[in-house]
């Protein structure tokens, strides 16, 4: 076994016994030792290879804990990516390309325009023509297949762009009427259908009966598509500095054989920690379960709720998940606000409450570990009413189940989550990219409860961060952590509740992050736990904070080994005694 030595930079361990470094020792997968240069050295062995940081910073490799790698490689894959288009002519042509390799008659499908998932920094409205492109110039590309352009939850009101064969395959003539449930059909003077569609047009997270119709005639991605969108969203992840990630939202058994299959093709190069949803509620069509129904599920998943022995995929828990986003109309609230469409709504509880009861009493009753997708008032004081009440009958505090979103909380709530033994997980990123559309909606008022994580952390409640629907950049995940700031304006939401020291925001995706997941051998380079190492071009502890977003990846180990390199560092050398001189 040939053992890795890296030096040449500032080593930051996240480790509190040992937080600083001059060099680490890779062995077998493990951190060997981490200390002084010479030290390193000798622990090394004369045979080891030498890795030169060349100046930048050795830390340990990011925790995502609400990635959706799976979900949002599925959905990206085989699908003609316009997330950077410029304009019509740019979007016309790579349409054509696909078209060129795709049988008459099957779809093209393509992603949206712009920054997924909100959509705010960039979207349609920057191509140069300012929209997008109507069917006449989409037949342009091709009139012998039918193209559509998508729309990604959880931006609505949305827009999406059918060529004409697009339309004659989901059945929409100029017979239709302007609008059709929520959903407005756009035509020209003429009358004539433009093959563009605005309001609850997204690919998830939509219950219109008319939209939904149009989806169940739409293509189901293909294994062999969903196998290349997931291998694709882990390389990506791997480049931004991510070894490890929790998949613990909206994950079916499916979901699970895909990435059981790449666990067996050798393919993954991310650590996956992933439960099973008790009921998956947010793609097209939801029915939700007869009571009995939903029983009986709890049965079947229990036997495949835990599987702990292998250090690349695991299985750990159920999920729950009864409310959905703001954006949509289905934030539950106590005081009405305003939905999508200007109507008023006090949100949407997808699963009833004997269920959520059924579940909690299911889990604690048979040890097994649940996971609360929560976000509203609503959703946290009907939970905790009923979780307190059945913790009396079955202790499960030791079991430190995991409350997912926690986009509002009360100081309140926060405090009888901690008396529970939960853990937190969150995306600070719901600020920055809903922060506006709350304060709109519902009131400035919302914004001081809203990501309260210094709060969170006050009550006792383990944090960590994860990218769900933007920024996908971990980095700047780290520094909203701190900065509180919105998405397209210059507001910051950074009160005393909110806001975190740079440390703490780093150990949301690092320490904290492994705390809650229940796994201490990742998260910081301490001797013996895996060898998930990052090398960076600055030092995420000291950087100004503006500059975090900016951190680039030079080298990603899982288990000491390379799965990103940008090749800006020196291939590793053999041998260490010439290190000495």
């Amino acid at each position: 076994m040939t053992n890795t030595i890296i030096t040449g930079g500032r080593v930051r361990t996240l480790d509190p016994e040992n937080p600083g470094a001059e060099a680490l020792v890779l062995s077998g997968g493990r951190i060997l030792a981490v200390g002084d240069r010479d030290a390193m050295l000798d622990a090394a062995g004369p045979h080891a290879r030498r890795v030169d940081a060349e100046g930048g910073v050795v830390m340990p490799g990011l925790i995502d804990t609400h990635p959706h790698v799976l979900h949002f490689g599925m959905l990206a894959g085989g699908l003609v990516d316009l997330t950077d288009a410029v304009d019509h002519a740019d979007i016309v042509a790579r349409i054509r390309a696909k078209a060129a390799n795709t049988p008459a008659g099957e779809w093209i499908v393509c992603t949206p325009v712009g920054e997924p998932h909100y959509f705010i920094r960039r979207s349609e409205r920057d191509l140069r023509e300012r929209r997008l492109p109507d069917r006449w110039t989409l037949d342009s590309a091709t009139d012998a297949h039918p193209v559509l352009i998508q729309a990604w939850a959880p931006r609505m009101p949305n827009v999406v762009a059918f060529n004409t064969a697009g339309l004659k395959a989901v059945g929409l003539t100029a017979f239709i009427p302007d609008r059709v449930c929520d959903v407005e059909i756009d035509k020209n003077e003429s009358g004539e259908l433009t093959g563009i569609l605005r309001g609850p047009v997204t690919n998830y997270y939509t219950y219109d009966p008319f939209w939904g119709q149009i989806l169940t005639k739409l293509p189901r991605p293909s294994l062999e598509n969903a196998t290349a969108g997931v291998l694709a969203e882990m390389r990506r992840y791997s480049a931004q500095g991510v070894t490890s990630v929790y998949e613990g939202h909206a994950m079916e058994p499916e979901h699970l054989a895909l990435y059981r299959q790449l666990r067996a093709d050798g393919a993954l190069s991310l650590r996956v920690m992933a439960t099973l949803d008790a009921e998956s509620v947010i793609f097209y069509p939801f029915d939700p379960l007869a009571h009995d129904e939903f029983a009986e599920r709890l049965l079947q998943l229990a036997g495949q709720a835990t599987d702990l022995d292998d250090e690349l995929l695991r299985v750990e828990g159920l999920t729950l998940s009864p409310g959905g986003p703001c954006f949509s109309g289905y934030f539950a609230t106590y005081e009405p606000y305003l939905g999508p469409f200007g109507r008023s709504t006090r949100g949407v509880r997808f699963l009833s409450l004997e269920k959520e009861e059924t579940f909690v009493r299911f889990c604690a009753a048979n040890g097994i570990r649940a996971n609360l997708c929560l976000g509203a008032f609503r959703e946290h004081d009907e939970f905790l009413d009923i979780a307190e009440r059945i913790a009396r009958e079955h202790d499960f505090r030791d079991k430190r189940w995991i409350l997912q979103h926690a986009m509002t909380i009360s100081p309140a709530q926060a405090r009888r989550y901690a008396d529970l033994g939960f853990q937190v997980t969150t995306s600070v990123g719901f600020a920055w990219g809903k922060g506006a559309m709350y304060g709109e909606r519902m009131g400035e008022h919302v914004w001081r409860d809203l990501e309260p994580l210094q709060r969170l952390s006050a009550a006792g409640l383990d944090l960590a961060g994860g990218s769900d629907w933007g920024p996908k950049n971990p980095w700047e995940q780290i520094e909203l952590a701190q900065t509180h700031r919105f998405a397209g304006s210059d507001h910051r939401n950074d009160g005393p509740d909110q806001k975190l020291s740079r440390l703490d925001a780093l150990r949301m995706w690092t320490t904290g992050a492994a705390t809650v997941l229940g796994r201490p051998e990742i998260g910081s380079l301490a001797p013996g736990n895996h060898a998930d190492v990052l090398i960076v071009d600055r030092d995420p502890q000291t950087c100004p904070v503006e500059d975090l977003r900016n951190t680039r990846v030079l080298r990603t180990y899982l288990g000491g080994r390379t799965v990103y390199d940008s090749s800006e560092l020196a291939a590793p050398a053999e041998e260490t005694e010439q290190v000495r001189s």
